[in-house]
């Protein structure tokens, strides 16, 4: 009984041992992993936009205000018809209305407000595809001016509509890329690539074309823009035999 015992305490401490060197061993000589991020990008042209204005009328009358409004809100329609707008394109949103007051001073201190009137304001939204003509009409739209309407216009906005295929193609560069670099660096050490072991998606970054435009860490956005840069970038990391 004293002999086996002493046997089974032999084998602890030599699995003991064998266990504590191994676990020794791996800690001096770490798994060897090589990371790597991998850059894609592709230039592209727009193929949507969006362009938004205003118009405004005022009057004490809130109803003529409002009847004002409505003629302006016509000659608007008609014109951006004729220049070729489809109607459904053309979208008025609600009517805001402020009640327009002028402050009144006593001395520098304030006693009241006065009524000044009723200002209404009315803005369009057209969206389209057909980049060109919208982009005409905007640069043109002074021509309201003429027909009694004071359009204020704001800058255009673009789109693509085929972002997402645009992002499978640029991840794909990005980890061909990443891939290629870990080849070079394995076989700079004298050693072979082994398997992925994680790979992890960066920032999508939408920029102009050969602009000065910042990444953002969150990913920029540019809408100002009709041609454009898109970017991303896949951190991969590699096994070396």
């Amino acid at each position: 009984m004293k002999n086996a015992t002493a046997i089974i305490f032999g084998i602890s401490i030599i699995l003991a041992a064998y266990l504590l060197g191994n676990s020794y061993r791996q800690r001096a000589s770490p798994p060897k992993i090589i990371s790597v991020t991998g850059l894609g990008n592709e230039n592209f042209t727009s193929d949507l936009i969006v362009w938004e204005g205003y118009f405004t009328a005022f009057n004490t009358d809130l109803k003529s205000a409002f009847e004002q409004l409505n003629r302006d809100k016509e000659v608007v329609r008609t014109y951006l018809v004729s220049k070729g707008i489809p109607a459904e394109n053309i979208i008025f949103n609600s009517v805001q209305t402020t009640e327009q007051r002028d402050n009144k001073y006593d001395q520098g201190n304030y006693i009241g407000s006065v009524f000044r009137g009723y200002s209404l304001l009315q803005s369009v939204n057209i969206e389209s595809k057909e980049v060109a003509l919208i982009e005409q009409v905007a640069r043109e739209i002074t021509e309201l001016l003429n027909k009694g309407v004071q359009f204020n216009s704001s800058p255009p906005r673009y789109y693509y509509t085929q972002l997402a295929d645009l992002k499978i193609k640029m991840i794909s560069q990005a980890t061909e890329d990443a891939r290629l670099r870990a080849e070079k660096i394995a076989e700079g050490a004298g050693g072979r690539l082994g398997d992925l072991l994680s790979a992890q998606m960066g920032v999508f970054q939408i920029t102009g074309q050969n602009s000065d435009e910042e990444y953002s860490w969150s990913g920029a956005y540019n809408t100002s823009s009709k041609k454009k840069t898109a970017s991303i970038t896949m951190r991969l990391d590699y096994g070396v035999e």
